[in-house]
This record gives structure tokens, sequence and C-alpha cells, in this order.
């Protein structure tokens, strides 16, 4: 399998420190408000990357965090913190907040088939070995205190941009835009480690440390709760694009500087969802969420399908039309795969060649746009029903587009005409009988004892159909 590496830039054949099995991290949101559906593209393509590699066989171990604490309103450890942010929005404690978007993001989750993480640790849960990494970083000279806060300090390292080409020069002037000078700091790139109450006094939650009751900074959560769960060796961490500076390259810097070896030889990056005017975010009001699309009539699934249709290493440009466009491919798909009889012997050969394209789409940098393709060509081949229905759920166990439910729920729902049940169609032609005959409370007791075994009837010039509910 050859996976793109933003750390070397290229496509290298994936490989793990121990055989056949993956220590994978991946970022978890901070739930101070709803996930908006550029951030669900980033876990769409981390579950179909998890998915495929358990399908290549690969046992995988995915760790994630939910930062409920420690992310300020800008990524260079200034401004509000977000949950405190979210707090005074809704007139409820952090916590509150917390519990609330952390159920409203895996519930989304749910909608869009992405598997829950074999662990979620909330940040707050792992207080005390925050404070055991910052101190041996103290201890290494890694760190020095500062205005009552904690920091990294950057000039430490060999190299602390790993994930870029340019000057550190232009990278220095301070992560993101408007971002205000710290003066506690000895150098423009150094983080926060730990925060005292000297600078947010109105925090909401605080611990003791050996340097004065606080809180951690955002980047040490991600590093603590992977070496807690994951172990020293990572083999694969995720995340967006945006992620990728200051955060994930602070991770590098602390976890390496801390274990004393290399962290994580492989980092995946899926880029952002962008609409006419720009990256989609929530400071900018557009604000589009699972929940949205639902009420606009939109299967989620269909917005999956929109994902998946494009790399993830490309902008995705969304707009309405073009989400038009993915369901109504998803309406089609599952409208052709409903259409399938479950009939005929598994033919090895024909399905050996199709999985062979599947895989080949897949391996190539987990090309999602040609494993939907496969599908297609399943659908499309020269081979029996069963063969088919075979494959598709093989391959739908990565895609996660749920179309042998959705089609055999097209079925149920579809009417149904003389010759789909003989049984039913003998009790549909006695209540016709009957009704003819003027019979009219015979023809009532057929129509109850179907509407008790779940048929509906419907009378058209044409005769009845009828179909299970």
């Amino acid at each position: 399998m050859l996976l793109y590496n933003s750390l070397t830039r290229s496509k290298n054949p994936f490989a793990t420190h121990t055989p056949g099995r993956v220590e994978m991290y991946t970022c978890g949101p901070t739930v101070y408000h709803f996930a908006h559906i550029g951030n669900l593209r980033s876990y769409i393509m981390e579950d179909v990357l998890e998915k495929y590699l358990r399908y290549a066989g690969y046992d995988v171990n995915r760790v994630m965090n939910i930062t409920d604490v420690g992310h300020l309103a800008s990524d260079a450890d200034t401004g509000e913190d977000k949950m405190l942010k979210g707090a005074k929005r809704e007139n409820k404690t952090v916590m509150d907040i917390a519990r609330f978007y952390t159920d409203a993001f895996f519930s989304d989750c749910e909608k869009l088939r992405i598997k829950r993480p074999d662990v979620v640790e909330p940040a707050t849960n792992r207080i005390s070995d925050y404070i055991r990494i910052i101190q041996g970083l103290l201890d290494k000279g890694f760190a020095y205190p500062a205005g009552g806060n904690i920091y990294f300090d950057t000039s430490k390292l060999k190299q602390y941009y790993v994930f870029h080409d340019h000057d550190e020069e232009d990278l220095a002037v301070g992560v993101r835009d408007s971002v205000e000078l710290d003066e506690n700091k000895r150098n423009k790139a150094d983080f926060v480690l730990w925060f005292t109450k000297s600078k947010f006094e109105d925090q909401a939650l605080k611990w003791d440390s050996p340097w004065g009751v606080g809180y951690p900074g955002w980047h040490i959560e991600c590093s603590a709760i992977s070496l807690k769960y994951n172990g020293e060796y990572l083999d694969l961490h995720c995340g967006g694009i945006d992620n990728a500076f200051p955060h994930h390259t602070n991770e590098i810097a602390q976890s390496e500087s801390y274990l004393g070896h290399p962290w994580c030889p492989h980092w995946f990056h899926v880029h952002h969802l962008n609409t006419n005017s720009g990256k989609m975010s929530k400071s900018k009001g557009e604000f589009l969420t699972v929940s949205l699309l639902e009420e606009k009539g939109y299967d989620p699934l269909a917005y999956r399908l929109f994902c998946l249709q494009s790399h993830y290493r490309k902008g995705l440009v969304f707009s309405w039309e073009n989400l038009d466009n993915a369901a109504a491919a998803y309406q089609k798909l599952i409208a052709r795969v409903a259409a399938l009889q479950d009939e005929g012997e598994l033919d090895s050969t024909a399905a050996g060649a199709l999985r062979a394209r599947f895989r080949e789409a897949m391996d190539n940098d987990l090309n999602t746009s040609m494993g939907v393709t496969a599908l297609y060509d399943v659908l499309k081949a020269d081979t029996n029903g069963r063969t088919k229905l075979a494959l598709l759920a093989e391959f739908d166990a990565v895609l996660s587009l749920d179309l042998l439910e959705k089609a055999a729920a097209a079925r149920q729902a579809a009417p149904q005409s003389a010759g789909a049940d003989p049984e039913i169609d003998a009790l549909v032609a006695a209540r016709t009988a009957a009704k003819q005959a003027k019979n009219w409370a015979e023809a009532d007791r057929i129509r109850d004892e179907l509407k008790a075994r779940g048929i509906e009837l419907t009378d058209t010039k044409e005769g009845t159909t009828w179909r299970r509910v």
C-alpha cells in the first residue's frame, strides 16, 4: 500500500513498527459547538483509511482525543479558551457544553457511518500525564517557566518546521494571522505547555501543578493521550491539513524531546472542504451541519459519497448543486443494487479480478474515487447476482455507504406487482374478486389480514399493487 506522507512529502510504502499491527492516532474535535461538514470530511476519510487497513489484514488500534480544555481561539495559544467561549454563549457550564457537543459529534458520526475509535479520551482525564511530561521536558532543558506559564523552547531543536518548505522567518511571524505577541516567549515559535492563573483569571477548569494552579496547553494533550494508549511508537497520525502547523509540528517537537527517539513516521492529512468563497469555517458563519443537510432532505450518506468522489489530498468545493449530483448518484446506485437477484454460485474467478481493481485503487494512496468506480465495475460485470452482492458487501465494509441495507429497504418499499409473492398475490386477487362481487365485508377482511402481515395495498385504474411496510 502506497500512502502519501506529509512528513516526507511523497508517497511511501506503508509500514509499521510491529508487523500486522497499526497504532493510529486521529485528532478529535474541540467540543464547544456542532461539527460542520468541513470538519467531518476529515473524519470520513480517516474512517475509510482505518477500515481499509482492517480490510487489508491489519490489527488497528485507533485512538482519538476529545478537546474539552486548553484550545484557545488562536492556535498560537492566545485569545479566549474555545470551551469557555461556548459556555458563555449558551449560559452553561464548560462540562455541560463538552458533554452535549461530544454526544452531538458522535451522533453525526453515526449518521455518516464513521466508526467510533477504539479509544476516545477527553483531555480533562489525563491532567497528571501532562504534568509528568512537562516536568520531563523541564528536566531535559526543552522547556522553561516565564510569566507564570511553562513554554517549550523550540531553539533547542535541530529542526522545528518539519512539514514545510518555507523559510523559518516566514513562519515565525505568528503561526496564524493577527496573533498577539507573547512577551514571555524566548523565541517567536515557542508554545505554551501549561498556563497558570496569572494569565487567564476567568478560566473555568483549573488544576494544581508544580507551577501553580492552571491548565494545559492544547498541544500537549494529543502527545500524552497517544503515549498512554498507543505506546512510545506511533505508526500513523491523522488530522486535517490545518492541524499540520502548528499543532502537529508541536506534537512532534514535545513528544520526541520527551521520549528521546523518533515518534511517528507517517502523517496523513486531509485537505479542506471549500465553498466558492474559500475554506468552510465556523468563524465565517458557513455553518453547514449534518442536521441541516437532513432538514433539507439529504441523506447524510449522500454527503459521504460526495466526499469519497474526491481525493483526500485535494480541496473539495461544496455547493448545493454538487451535493444534488451526489445525492442523485447515490439513489441511482442503490436502485441498481436493489435490482440484483441473489442467485447463482459464487464466481471466484470474476470476484478475484474485480477485487483486484478495488485493492489497486485503495492501495494507491487511498483513491476512494476509483474505489467507488470499482463498485460500478461490479454492477457492470458479466457475472451472476450472488457474486455481485458478495463483492458489494465486501467493498462497502470499507466505503460504508450502506448499499445492501438501503437496497433492501428500497425493495421492500417498492410497489409489487403479480409474481412477486404467490401467497400475497393470491390474497390480493381474492380481494379483487370480492370487490367485483360487491362482497365488501370479505374485501375488507382480506385487506385487514394483509395489513396485519405488514402489507400495504394501493388501488389504481390498472389494478392493485402492494408493498411491505
